[in-house]
Protein backbone atom coordinates (compact mmCIF):
# COMPACT_ATOMS: atom_id res chain seq x y z
CA UNK A 1 0.00 0.00 0.00
CA UNK A 2 1.67 3.32 -0.81
CA UNK A 3 1.81 5.93 1.93
CA UNK A 4 0.03 8.98 2.13
CA UNK A 5 -0.03 12.33 4.33
CA UNK A 6 -2.71 12.53 6.80
CA UNK A 7 -4.53 15.51 5.73
CA UNK A 8 -6.83 16.73 9.53
CA UNK A 9 -8.67 18.93 7.36
CA UNK A 10 -10.42 16.26 5.24
CA UNK A 11 -10.81 14.75 8.14
CA UNK A 12 -12.89 17.42 9.56
CA UNK A 13 -15.00 18.09 6.91
CA UNK A 14 -15.63 14.26 6.87
CA UNK A 15 -17.03 14.60 10.21
CA UNK A 16 -18.82 18.01 9.96
CA UNK A 17 -21.18 16.24 6.71
CA UNK A 18 -21.81 13.32 9.25
CA UNK A 19 -22.71 16.17 11.71
CA UNK A 20 -24.77 17.74 9.70
CA UNK A 21 -26.58 14.50 8.48
CA UNK A 22 -27.36 13.76 12.30
CA UNK A 23 -30.33 16.14 13.04
CA UNK A 24 -32.13 14.85 9.60
CA UNK A 25 -31.75 11.27 9.98
CA UNK A 26 -33.17 11.91 13.52
CA UNK A 27 -35.99 14.17 12.30
CA UNK A 28 -36.82 10.96 9.61
CA UNK A 29 -37.10 8.53 12.54
CA UNK A 30 -39.45 10.65 14.71
CA UNK A 31 -37.38 11.70 17.32
CA UNK A 32 -37.12 15.07 17.03
CA UNK A 33 -37.86 18.55 14.90
CA UNK A 34 -34.89 20.22 12.92
CA UNK A 35 -35.21 23.40 11.36
CA UNK A 36 -34.59 23.66 7.43
CA UNK A 37 -31.16 25.83 8.06
CA UNK A 38 -29.23 23.43 10.51
CA UNK A 39 -27.54 21.99 7.50
CA UNK A 40 -26.24 25.42 6.45
CA UNK A 41 -25.41 26.59 9.84
CA UNK A 42 -23.17 23.55 10.78
CA UNK A 43 -21.36 23.20 7.59
CA UNK A 44 -20.17 26.91 7.55
CA UNK A 45 -18.82 26.45 11.23
CA UNK A 46 -17.22 22.95 10.06
CA UNK A 47 -15.87 24.66 6.73
CA UNK A 48 -14.68 27.29 8.36
CA UNK A 49 -12.82 25.05 11.17
CA UNK A 50 -11.01 22.21 8.68
CA UNK A 51 -9.81 25.52 6.99
CA UNK A 52 -8.36 26.75 10.21
CA UNK A 53 -7.13 23.04 10.49
CA UNK A 54 -5.98 23.19 7.04
CA UNK A 55 -3.74 26.16 7.46
CA UNK A 56 -2.57 25.16 10.72
CA UNK A 57 -1.58 22.31 9.31
CA UNK A 58 0.61 23.65 6.11
CA UNK A 59 2.20 25.87 8.73
CA UNK A 60 3.74 22.84 10.69
CA UNK A 61 4.24 20.68 7.93
CA UNK A 62 6.38 23.90 6.43
CA UNK A 63 9.16 24.37 9.41
CA UNK A 64 9.09 20.05 8.83
CA UNK A 65 13.43 19.35 8.39
CA UNK A 66 14.67 18.82 5.42
CA UNK A 67 15.70 15.39 6.85
CA UNK A 68 11.84 13.65 6.61
CA UNK A 69 12.30 14.55 2.69
CA UNK A 70 12.42 11.51 0.22
CA UNK A 71 15.79 9.40 1.16
CA UNK A 72 15.93 8.25 -2.75
CA UNK A 73 17.32 11.50 -4.00
CA UNK A 74 21.26 10.16 -4.23
CA UNK A 75 22.25 13.43 -6.04
CA UNK A 76 21.75 11.78 -10.03
CA UNK A 77 20.37 14.85 -11.85
CA UNK A 78 17.02 15.47 -12.98
CA UNK A 79 17.12 14.06 -16.71
CA UNK A 80 20.09 11.41 -17.58
CA UNK A 81 18.30 10.08 -20.79
CA UNK A 82 19.70 12.17 -22.43
CA UNK A 83 16.60 13.83 -24.23
CA UNK A 84 17.50 16.90 -22.37
CA UNK A 85 20.58 19.13 -22.06
CA UNK A 86 21.61 18.83 -18.09
CA UNK A 87 23.60 22.02 -16.61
Amino acid sequence: MLRHDFRPGRLVVGLTALAAAVPYLGEAAGAWQAPWFTAFAVMACGLFLASLVTWVTYLIRRRRPARTESSENDGAPASTSGSHAIK
